[in-house]
């Protein structure tokens, strides 16, 4: 069993999974982790691991690390009904990515002003156990966090 360690995409306060507004990702449908409430400001997100950039939309990005463990970035919530507006992307689907590396310029306070929430849920995609997702102490604590800054552990 391997371990992956994945940072934080973007500030904010960290917050468990199942406190999520959706149901999709507070049941873990899509997978297991965390997610990040981000400042209503401009930020960057960045990759949470290093691997290959398996899929890049305005809102949302899977990276996929070299021992195949797929992790989901999704910028707030309902946001693919904004086909793109408040978000810039850096790179192409494809690109090898290093954790830390900006993947998305995202505009929380664009995204906030229509109504959404800007919350980022961080998911290791198809992961059917909560028990193999170890959150941080500050996803616990529901504790502010830097960008960069260890969100939680996947063991697969």
């Amino acid at each position: 069993m391997g371990t992956t360690q994945v940072f934080a995409p973007v500030g904010g306060r960290a917050v468990p999974l199942s406190d999520v507004p959706d149901p999709v990702f507070s049941a873990g449908m899509v997978g297991h982790g965390a997610a990040v409430d981000p400042p209503h400001e401009v930020i960057e997100a960045v990759a949470p691991v290093s691997g290959k950039l398996l899929k890049l939309m305005p809102h949302a990005f899977i990276v996929m690390t070299p021992e195949n463990v797929g992790v989901l970035v999704h910028l707030g919530l309902d946001t693919v009904q904004l086909k793109g507006d408040g978000f810039t992307t850096h790179l192409s689907q494809g690109d090898d990515v290093t954790a830390g590396q900006v993947v998305i310029t995202y505009d929380v306070a664009s995204v906030v002003a229509k109504g959404l929430n800007p919350i980022v849920p961080v998911v290791v995609m198809d992961e059917r156990e909560a028990e193999n997702i170890v959150p941080s102490e500050a996803v616990l604590e529901g504790a502010q966090i830097l960008s960069g800054t260890d969100l939680f552990i996947a063991n697969k």
